[in-house]
């Protein structure tokens, strides 16, 4: 995976409206099956080349809440990071994403409540430019650093 910035905490205090953070990571198939095995999801158009090819999809995609994942890992190892409580996320699925695919998760600050310590994210996830995954989080910041 490659970071835009190093993992760690950003607190409350810090984070400032527009802050954006991302990383990006190519979903192989082995990602897929440990996703299958930790969630017990073992859909065959996860897995399955055969049964994939003649679904919609036509071929087989990995599980959207893999994807989703990857936004939980921006915001859980960078922005905020570190000590963040997620207190919700909203998720909109608009293409597959497919073994082999490079996914660029983003985060990026559209709300900030400091006496609350609540932050509301715009979060995406983006296949070649293309938008693939959109959403919005709250989050909790943490108020220290945990690094």
């Amino acid at each position: 995976m490659l970071d835009n910035l190093p993992r760690g905490t950003i607190t409350i205090e810090e984070i400032e409206m527009g802050m954006v953070r991302h990383l990006r990571k190519t979903v192989t198939d082995e990602d897929i099956e440990m996703f299958a095995q930790v969630s017990t999801d073992r859909n065959p158009v996860h897995l399955d080349d055969d049964y994939a090819r003649d679904t919609i999809f036509e071929g087989r995609i990995a599980h959207g809440m893999l994807t989703a994942g990857l936004i939980s890992a921006v915001i859980g190892e960078q922005l905020p990071g570190h000590g963040t409580v997620y207190m919700g996320q909203s998720l909109k699925f608009l293409a597959p994403v497919r073994p082999g695919d490079t996914v660029v998760a983003e985060v990026e600050v559209i709300g900030i409540d400091y006496a609350k310590r609540r932050v509301q994210l715009e979060t995406r996830c983006l296949v070649d430019g293309k938008k693939v995954l959109i959403g919005e989080a709250t989050v909790l910041a943490p108020t220290g650093k945990f690094d």
